[in-house]
């Protein structure tokens, strides 16, 4: 199983996201998944200019001379995508959505019915793919990533990928700081690693086990102290 991994936080490896992200290609790699990740914070990918000549002048091939270059063979072979990217105004960041509109060039420009919905047909031999969702934002409410999660479905029904699930790590932003306090946090790590072991051997992840990535740290009332604590934290040492 081939699998592309991308990293949209702008923290790269040291950020909440990839708390969660790389235990869960940890379990992935561990269950024979050739795993290939990439940070858009080290790549220079433009906006898709709308130009459409990846349908008409060139199909399939993208005129922008980018990093996109470097991802377009990888995305052809992958059997599973992970887009790992922080929450960001109730969706994926800048960077990753600039990824996901590059993505273009993977299908046709003429439109099919399917299931009942106007579609554009996948270029060239299809297999079965699948795509999963890493991500994490800094409110307390796991409800707050719907919007992201229907538009990241959606994605998935356009472009002929199954969506497997997502990783989602609400109030996030208190993770470090609780694992300095010595937190009892171990389950969590364990589970996205667990999570990554069911996708290759299972083909799904289990909702008890999505469950556990996305549990509760802390009550409601603590979290908004603890942030209003953190902030004004802050606030004193930009201060001094």
């Amino acid at each position: 199983m081939k699998v592309l991994a991308i990293n949209s936080s702008p923290s790269m490896e040291k950020g909440n996201t990839a708390m969660i992200l790389d235990p869960f290609i940890e379990g992935m790699e561990e269950a024979g998944a050739d795993v290939d990740l990439f940070y858009t914070r080290e790549m220079d990918i433009n906006p898709c200019m709308g130009e459409f000549n990846c349908w008409y002048r060139t199909p399939g091939k993208c005129l922008q001379k980018d990093d996109m270059q470097l991802l377009y063979p990888v995305i052809n072979e992958a059997d599973v995508f992970v887009f790992a990217s922080p929450l960001y105004v109730d969706g994926v960041n800048g960077p990753m959505k600039n990824v996901i509109d590059r993505m273009l060039p993977r299908v046709e420009p003429h439109i099919e019915l399917r299931d009942g919905r106007c579609r554009h047909p996948v270029r060239g031999t299809q297999k079965e793919r699948k795509m999963v969702l890493v991500s994490n934002c800094g409110f307390w409410e796991k409800e707050n990533f719907d919007p992201l999660v229907t538009h990241m479905q959606a994605v998935c029904e356009n472009a002929s990928l199954q969506y497997s699930g997502a990783l989602l790590r609400p109030h996030g932003v208190m993770m470090a700081e609780m694992l300095k306090m010595g937190a009892p946090l171990g389950d969590i790590f364990e589970a996205a690693k667990e999570a990554g072991s069911q996708l290759v051997n299972e083909g799904r992840m289990s909702q008890g086990t999505l469950d556990t990535v996305s549990r509760e740290l802390m009550t409601r009332d603590v979290y908004l102290e603890a942030v209003k604590q953190y902030t004004q934290n802050i606030l004193d040492e930009l201060e001094k």
